[in-house]
């Protein structure tokens, strides 16, 4: 059988749905050669990606999400192909393509934090026409958690068993790092002379940022806490902001803003930083939490969403609208040694649950099922 996968958010940098497509490809290539697969680039990835397999295809498309390209260009491309099966692993896919397809969905952050006020109203009346219609047409949704399933099923009244749930994975790169010399070359690059709390990630609203700070605020406060606080991830349109209110807050010397980081470099920051903390309002998933206990660092979290269920009993949770509770919870999570050795044991424990394997071998099951079917 003929199985497309959209590959055009496969990215360099393997961050979010371009890290989930690269592993999922390269896993599942290494257990399915019955099945061949049409892979669907975008320019730079499509030239540097090398085929592993002889059932596997490239196909350049260069249709940008979310464009007008996306609804034709890449429509015209699938129908070429004429697949048994396509997956898209973002919801972001051509509305009148009417071949048998999955699609993965991440989280419907959009829909409880549609963006800043300046988005055009037209922009969001695509968002909305497009996620409905994929997901209608689609003959399975793949869920990255149960959460995300639920939220699917109450806002897009798609039926229970119409949905897969498949969790993602961590790599194995993630580990502790043991050399203490790479551990200062690292501190020493981006300018960290004390013990600190790392929050890796964007500065969207929905990820509060701003109420970390102001519950790192009273941390050093309350607490007198020696600690810095860095912040790694992409700038993006938040980031003005967030940078702002450190400063109003009087935090410009203990917060460092490390940008976008190498894999490298972020496993090193894990590995030697006293905390790890994710105060979002709303995740699908919640990689970064899961990075920090495969590097033996413990993490502090928001107990909202889908994180109490990637998390369970290895994290420490707060509310994340509460911004004193919260820098209770980071007070505790640094000042407890029995805590924390609880939380680090329990973590090393914890991420063995999620396999990028297991991800591959899911999915498979999830194809092989539909094109029986067929």
């Amino acid at each position: 059988m003929k199985i497309g996968i959209d590959c055009r958010l496969f990215s360099s940098n393997f961050t979010g749905i371009g890290r989930y497509t690269y592993e999922l490809t390269k896993n599942l290539f290494k257990i399915d050669s019955k099945n061949h697969y049409v892979l669907f680039f975008n320019d730079p990835e499509f030239h540097a990606y090398v085929p592993p397999a002889h059932n596997v295809k490239k196909v350049l498309v260069n249709a940008r999400h979310y464009s007008l390209a996306e609804q034709i260009k890449f429509l015209r491309a699938l129908n070429k192909e004429k697949l048994d099966l396509m997956h898209f692993t973002h919801f972001n896919a051509p509305i009148f393509y009417f071949r048998p397809s999955i699609v993965t969905i991440h989280d419907l952050i959009v829909s409880f934090f549609p963006g800043r006020k300046n988005k055009s109203c037209l922009k969001k009346l695509a968002y909305n026409i497009v996620l409905k219609t994929v997901t209608k047409k689609a003959k399975r949704i793949i869920a990255v958690s149960e959460h995300t399933k639920k939220d699917l099923i109450k806002i897009l009244k798609i039926k229970s068993e119409k949905i897969s749930v498949i969790y993602e994975g961590i790599g194995e790169e993630f580990q502790k790092v043991k050399s203490a010399e790479i551990l200062e070359v690292t501190k020493q690059k981006y300018g960290i002379d004390k013990p600190f709390i790392l929050y890796t990630g964007v500065y969207r609203y929905h990820k509060n940022i701003t109420g970390l700070l102001k519950a790192f605020k009273i941390l050093k406060d309350k607490f007198h806490a020696p600690h810095k606080l860095v912040i790694t991830g992409r700038e993006d349109p938040y980031y003005p902001d967030v940078r702002r209110m450190a400063h109003d807050l009087g935090l410009k010397d203990d917060v460092i803003f490390a940008g976008l980081v190498p894999e490298e470099d972020l496993i090193a920051l894990y590995s030697c930083a006293d905390l790890h903390t994710l105060p979002s309002f709303y995740e699908g998933f919640g990689f970064t939490p899961l990075e920090a206990m495969a590097c033996g660092t413990p993490t502090a979290v928001s107990h909202t969403s889908s994180l109490p269920e990637i998390c369970g009993k290895a994290a420490i949770f707060f509310d994340p609208h509460d911004t004193k509770e919260m820098a209770s919870t980071l007070h505790k999570a640094l000042a407890d040694e029995d805590l924390r050795k609880r939380l680090i044991k329990a973590g090393l424990e914890r991420v063995q649950m999620f396999k990028w394997e297991n991800l591959a071998k899911q999915t498979l099951e999830v194809y092989n099922t539909l094109l029986t079917k067929a």
